[in-house]
């Protein structure tokens, strides 16, 4: 009995060892990594990442998603990211990290489905509701631009870059009235700006 106990104490100690001893290892990969990011030598950070890559690791996948991207292989990154967002669905800062990737290929509809999947998680999302907003703007559907331009603006009221949106987005749907009072303000957030001058020239 007492050598089975042992035994048992042995193969325990054994195993929390071998954890300790992985968890050093992965923190001294990732450890390099980023001194091998600061100097932008991307494929040596990945190839430290890489050694103690699990598949299973959220963490692992968001790094090398992040890598890949910074190395200019956006379809790697894409794969990357897409493996973290279905580790964990609910996780914003993953679908913020696949939407880089897929901008940088301009894959337009992915991007809004990242972005609108993000609101069903986090309506009040500044960051979602923000560039989905200038998706539709770039579409000229107004009416979908305002509806989030006007949530952020009403979360943050002096954010130059929601409001000069708001601005136009309001101009292009002849509301001129309001469009007049978002440049005035625009001007007021950052005085002699370009674009607020320009579009109350085109309000009579």
């Amino acid at each position: 009995m007492e050598n089975m106990k042992l035994k048992t104490i042995i193969f325990c100690l054994s195993v929390i060892t071998g954890v300790f001893a992985q968890t050093n290892s992965r923190q001294t990969a990732f450890s390099k990594s980023y001194e091998f990011e600061k100097n932008a030598n991307y494929q040596a950070a990945i190839k430290e990442v890489k050694s103690v890559y699990d598949a299973s690791d959220y963490f692992g996948n968001i790094r090398l998603g992040w890598l890949h991207y910074l190395g200019k292989n956006y379809t790697e990154s894409i794969k990357y990211y897409d493996k973290a967002v279905a580790l964990k669905p609910y996780a914003i800062e993953a679908r913020l990290g696949a939407i880089k990737p897929l901008s940088a290929i301009e894959s337009w509809e992915k991007v809004k489905a990242h972005y609108l999947q993000i609101l069903k998680i986090d309506p009040q999302n500044t960051t979602a509701n923000y560039w989905l907003g200038v998706i539709y703007y770039n579409r000229k559907d107004y009416v979908s631009a305002n509806k989030l331009f006007e949530k952020v603006v009403n979360l943050y009221p002096l954010d130059y870059d929601s409001v000069i949106m708001l601005a136009w987005t309001k101009l292009n749907l002849g509301k001129s009235a309001d469009a007049k009072v978002l440049f005035n303000h625009a001007l007021t957030i950052r005085p002699g700006d370009s674009s607020a001058l320009s579009g109350l020239k085109l309000i009579k």
